[in-house]
């Protein structure tokens, strides 16, 4: 089976031709249009254009609350122009064939559990750290999706209980690549640091400077922070790190260091038995919401 396949975030839209190999052809990303569900399709359509005929159906991972069996976004996350309305049906109308859509978080849950690093666990789950937080667990060896599709929406959780009313105080906000950069144009000075992306700012820690380290380092123990509290109240085995920034070594080792620090400093407030869980980079790393989206797919025209 060959499918179209489209990872939409916030920022881009990731895209590939996709076999039963999960061998990605023709890849590549376009920014994501944040005008109009219009533009959305438009953009869509013309990616998918080149290769109709090519292949049998088109698998989506998106952003938000979604609701796979009906084809609708529930709640749009960074997509606001999908709230509420129909987008696998409008677009499977367009392109005249299947499109089956499922959340990021959830795909990149489910492409780590079939066969990738969380394979095996019965109770694990993926943190994507992008342009927000994906999230998706797994409970009792199944991906869970929650009454309102709402399971595993990590970006909405709170870091602190001093500003509910303040977005800036949402794990989306604090613990995602955007918060990183946003950590770090505080630090640094909007008028003195040019804005800098993920890229470049990864280049001044691998090169050793000491304020993107502390950075970095107030960073991951946010991140770890929401780990620990996970773990806590799920008793997870493992936590899958993706993303694109988890390419970076020293990202995974200084949200360890962190969960470590957190784990080795118990108080009467803290038992040293609570679970702690081991803490991995996702198989498929930024690719991982493609695979996940291929398997959805596969899954629905099976049943």
């Amino acid at each position: 089976m060959k499918l179209m396949v489209f990872d939409v975030g916030g920022t881009e839209i990731k895209y590939s031709v996709m076999d039963e190999s999960l061998e990605r052809r023709e890849s590549g990303s376009v920014p994501t249009p944040m005008g109009s569900q219009e533009e959305f399709f438009d953009v869509l359509c013309g990616l998918y254009e080149p290769h109709k005929g090519e292949v049998e159906g088109i698998a989506m991972s998106l952003p938000g609350f979604i609701d796979s069996e009906r084809g609708i976004c529930l709640g749009g996350g960074a997509l606001r122009y999908n709230h509420g309305k129909k987008v696998a049906g409008p677009l499977s109308e367009r392109t005249g064939v299947p499109v089956h859509m499922a959340n990021d978080g959830k795909c990149a849950a489910l492409a780590e559990l079939r066969d990738g690093a969380l394979r095996g666990c019965r109770n694990a789950s993926v943190y994507i750290i992008g342009t927000g937080v994906g999230g998706g667990l797994i409970i009792n060896g199944e991906i869970l999706n929650g009454q309102h599709f709402t399971a595993g929406e990590f970006s909405f959780m709170r870091v602190s209980n001093a500003d509910w009313d303040d977005p800036g105080t949402t794990a989306g906000m604090v613990c995602s690549t955007t918060g990183l950069l946003d950590l770090n144009r505080r630090f640094t000075g909007f008028s003195t640091d040019p804005l800098i992306d993920g890229r470049q700012f990864f280049e001044r820690v691998n090169a050793g400077d000491k304020r993107s380290l502390q950075i970095l380092q107030r960073f991951c123990k946010q991140v770890a922070m929401q780990i620990a509290n996970l773990t806590i109240l799920l008793d997870l085995e493992k936590v899958a790190i993706g993303g694109g920034i988890s390419k970076q070594p020293i990202l995974l080792q200084t949200i360890q260091e962190n969960l470590d620090e957190i784990y080795g400093n118990p108080s009467p407030y803290f038992d040293p038995g609570l679970p702690k869980t081991e803490l991995v980079l996702c198989k498929y790393g930024s690719e991982a919401n493609q695979v996940g989206a291929y398997y959805y797919y596969k899954m629905a025209m099976e049943r």
